[in-house]
């Protein structure tokens, strides 16, 4: 499973609590936007956040050293109640594929994959975060063409 990190819903924190039924006391949160994570399973929130965060729940999985994901509603409870260091991103929804399918795609050079970067995750707006990771790589995706030719 994957999630995407940088296509905003349209939706705030405020909103998505409101549905839920949640109080969102963070005022400072209330705006943070809410992200789609993949067309698999959208009735589901997925919590990336910081390690260092005072809250530890059982169904937190680590994606780095300094990275965790965590699944479970209270992890949604915390952000609204402003628990988080305001180092992570809550999406709905994941990305997914079948048996040996990403593998298939990473060998045929579908995906440019980079080392995870908090930085990218928490602090660069969501429009430029693409951009970010490529340029880790060295790729500047302005140079970039869609259009094929032929020599």
């Amino acid at each position: 499973m994957g999630l995407v990190i940088n296509r905003p819903i349209g939706i705030t924190l405020a909103e998505l609590c409101d549905h839920l039924s949640i109080p969102c006391l963070s005022v400072a949160n209330q705006q943070r936007e809410i992200f789609s994570g993949g067309p698999v399973r959208s009735d589901r929130g997925y919590v990336l956040h910081k390690a260092d965060d005072p809250m530890d729940w059982s169904s937190s999985h680590c994606v780095t050293d300094n990275i965790l994901l965590s699944t479970s509603l209270d992890a949604i409870e915390a952000a609204a109640a402003g628990q988080f260091n305001h180092n992570y991103l809550i999406a709905l929804g994941c990305a997914g594929w079948g048996p040996g399918q990403l593998e298939q795609e990473l060998s045929n050079n579908v995906w440019l994959s980079c080392q995870a970067n908090s930085d990218i995750l928490f602090t660069i707006p969501a429009g430029d975060r693409l951009q970010a990771a490529a340029s880790i790589l060295g790729v500047n995706l302005d140079l970039l063409t869609a259009h094929t030719g032929h020599a």
